[in-house]
């Protein structure tokens, strides 16, 4: 879980120039825009070998890093 952490801090730092935290806003706070969550998503896709239909691209998934985890565990143990 702590490589999962690691490579999304990364990876959400990298897209958004903005440092980030476990529970930080990443949807309401504007640290992540429609052009970055896509892009974010399409980085995980790849890194974590899972899809992710658009319609689950929502801030239900994507608000925090804790969600985002939570998310990605759900597809890959699908």
């Amino acid at each position: 879980m702590l490589v999962m952490k690691d490579y999304l801090v990364d990876k959400i730092e990298e897209i958004s120039f903005e440092r980030v935290e476990l529970n930080d806003s990443l949807w309401q706070a504007g640290v992540l825009d429609s052009i970055t969550i896509v892009e974010l998503a399409v980085d995980i896709e790849e890194e974590f070998g899972i899809d992710i239909p658009f319609d689950e691209i929502i801030e239900a998934n994507f608000e925090t890093l804790g969600r985002l985890m939570a998310f990605i565990e759900k597809k890959q143990n699908a």
